[in-house]
């Protein structure tokens, strides 16, 4: 038996990280059973009671915010029944942790255009828009949906970092008149095929006439809310924006649940194997404040039109520079995989590891792995050596011998594009990609 790289080196100082200045613990510590602590320093979005009624039995936290990430017991059918519903009929997610931060005020798009990538001015009231946020090191802070309201007002709708602080912080000093702070606005997603079906019922015909990253201002069981349709699966879906959450949770729940009886609606936490064979990216996941946006295939991110100044903007525009030059200055780039091994059907406890031989060190690691019913493959996000990204390279990962075809040895693993399969919903960069584009926006 061969001692996997993990045996053979426990902080496997083989993959090279020399690009970072705090390594991905890449030790493979495997599931580690504690129980969640509840107190009073963790947020209960107004939506975790309901969330515990409708049969949530594990959380983690995101945001600060404890986040729901399961309902189906595995004895039911666990992630993999959630994936069914996803795909097949209609499901509601407590995504009250996309935190909601509000830029308003005279300066409110010179703001948002200084902090964003992409060209804010381009961006109408009432479209929604898929962004990041980089640091003057070019890494992603974060890369929320950033909703634009009017012309003077923006959401930031997070995704697991507290942007909040860190665009006051950008405010202070600056002349900029604007004023930024969170507000009671807490979303929950509804996705699948039977999405706009249900939402229909909510809404009546308006809600089929919203496009993609379009919004809507709607009432449900009488209060206010923003309707977009957006997502995180590759579906059909939207999602629901309710103002002053903290007091109406309860009635635009009900409300929901009430719509979707006819449609099979079921409760579901956050579908990641969903958006895994989507391509869409997981932040603290897939990439963090120490990822250039060209690691992970966001690169059409980086405005090559944008004329004003942003943060970033000059680390970017010198690492694209040397990419158009044939350089690359880093060590690893995101790769999708399909690989071997029995189904993935569990969240990864670890960053298992990539090797380019059967009995060499790890040179790189997945992300998300998960298994796809329609594919009848496992696939994964990886990041990998640059020279070993170009798609039909063949590397071997080593998965727990619980999904492992033989126990202590490798599966094998081939790079493919991504997305792993054609979306109802394409994002931006899965649309430039299907009419032949690689334009930055």
């Amino acid at each position: 038996m061969t001692d996997s790289p993990a045996q053979s080196h426990p902080n496997v100082p083989s993959v090279d990280q020399r690009d970072r200045v705090v390594p991905i613990n890449l030790r493979q510590s495997g599931p580690t059973p504690v129980e969640l602590l509840i107190s009073t320093r963790i947020r209960k979005s107004p939506y975790w009671q309901l969330s515990v009624e409708a049969g949530c039995w594990r959380a983690e936290v995101y945001n600060r915010v404890y986040h729901p990430r399961g309902y189906i017991r595995h004895e039911d059918g666990g992630t993999m029944a959630e994936y069914n519903a996803v795909v097949n009929d209609v499901t509601l997610w407590n995504v009250a942790v996309e935190r909601q931060i509000r830029v308003a005020g005279p300066d409110a798009e010179a703001f948002v255009d200084f902090v964003i990538t992409r060209d804010a001015t381009k961006i109408h009231p009432m479209q929604a828009r898929y962004v990041i946020l980089c640091n003057e090191s070019g890494g992603i802070l974060n890369d929320p949906v950033l909703l634009r309201l009017a012309q003077d007002e923006f959401w930031f709708s997070l995704s697991d970092s507290d942007l909040a602080m860190w665009l006051q912080g950008v405010r202070v000093g600056t002349s900029f008149d604007v004023q930024i702070q969170e507000i009671d606005t807490c979303p929950v997603q509804i996705q699948g095929p039977k999405s706009e079906a249900l939402m229909v019922d909510l809404l009546g015909p308006a809600a089929s006439e919203i496009p993609s990253y379009g919004l809507l201002e709607v009432e449900i069981a009488g209060h206010s809310a923003v309707v977009s349709q957006t997502g995180f699966t590759g579906e059909k879906g939207y999602e629901i924006y309710l103002r002053d959450a903290t007091l109406h949770a309860e009635d635009m729940w009900n409300a929901v649940l009430e719509a979707g009886k006819a449609h099979n609606l079921k409760v579901i936490a956050p579908a990641h194997h969903r958006r895994i064979a989507a391509g869409i990216l997981s932040w603290g996941q897939d990439m963090d404040a120490e990822t250039l946006p060209f690691q992970v295939n966001l690169g059409y991110q980086v405005s090559r039109t944008k004329t004003a100044d942003y943060i970033g903007k000059a680390a970017l525009e010198a690492v694209r520079a040397q990419l158009d030059a044939g350089q690359t200055p880093y060590t690893h780039t995101l790769v999708g995989l399909r690989l071997g091994g029995k189904p993935i059907d569990e969240y990864a406890p670890d960053f298992w590891l990539v090797s380019e031989n059967a009995d060499s060190d790890a040179i790189g690691y997945l992300t998300s792995p998960w298994y796809s019913p329609e594919l009848e493959s496992n696939i994964a996000m990886a990041h990998v050596p640059v020279a070993l990204a170009e798609p039909g390279t063949s590397v071997f990962v080593w998965l727990p011998d619980q999904y492992a075809e033989t126990p202590g040895q490798p599966v094998a693993a081939t790079v493919v594009d991504m997305p792993f399969r054609p979306s109802v919903n394409p994002n931006t960069r899965e649309r430039l990609k299907q009419i032949g584009q690689d334009a930055a926006v």
